[in-house]
C-alpha cells in the first residue's frame, strides 16, 4: 500500500513509518508532499497529516493512533508511543525521560539526510534500536548496569 505524509520528516513521522513497515504493512511505499499540499495523492492512506484519520487525536502523537487502529497489544510498542507522544505533543508535564533525546535525534537525523526516504531508513535503525532495548526490560531513566 501507497502512504502519504509532509515532507521533513520528524520523530513522530518517522516512528510512525517504522511502525507502519514493521507491524501494520511490510511492503509500505512511503510518498512526501509538501506541507499543506492539496489534495493528496488518490489511493494513498495518509498519516501525521492534520484532519487525516491517522493523526494526532484526543492530546497524542499519530504513533498512538495507529496502535489504537490496528488493535497492537505489544507492551513495547506501547512505551515506545508514550516516549514519542512526549517528544512530538506539548504535554504538561515530563515523564518520559528519553523523549527529549529521541526528538532531538530524529531532527538531526533529518539534518544530516540527503531526503525523507533516506531519513526514514536511519530513522528505522533508531528505532529498532529503542524496540531492542525496551523489549530488554531496560528503562530508559535507568543506569546501564550490563557495562560499556
Amino acid at each position: 500500500m501507497k502512504w502519504v505524509t509532509w515532507e521533513n520528516v520528524g520523530v513522530d513521522r518517522m516512528a510512525s513509518a517504522w511502525l507502519i513497515r514493521k507491524f501494520i504493512d511490510p511492503q509500505a511505499e512511503f510518498i512526501f508532499v509538501p506541507v499543506g499540499q492539496k489534495p493528496l495523492p488518490e489511493g494513498a492512506e495518509s498519516f501525521d497529516i492534520p484532519g487525516v484519520r491517522y493523526s494526532h487525536h484526543r492530546g497524542h502523537c499519530t504513533f498512538y493512533t495507529l496502535l489504537k487502529e490496528y488493535k497492537l497489544k505489544d507492551p513495547t510498542l506501547a512505551q515506545i508511543a508514550q516516549i514519542v507522544d512526549e517528544a512530538d505533543v506539548v504535554q504538561e508535564a515530563a515523564v518520559e525521560p528519553a523523549a527529549p533525546g529521541l526528538d532531538l535525534i530524529c531532527r538531526g537525523l533529518r539534518r544530516a539526510s540527503q531526503d525523507d526516504w533516506e531519513a526514514l531508513a536511519r530513522g528505522a535503525l533508531v528505532y529498532d534500536a529503542l524496540y531492542a532495548e525496551l523489549s530488554a526490560g531496560n528503562i530508559p531513566n535507568e543506569p546501564n548496569t550490563q557495562g560499556d
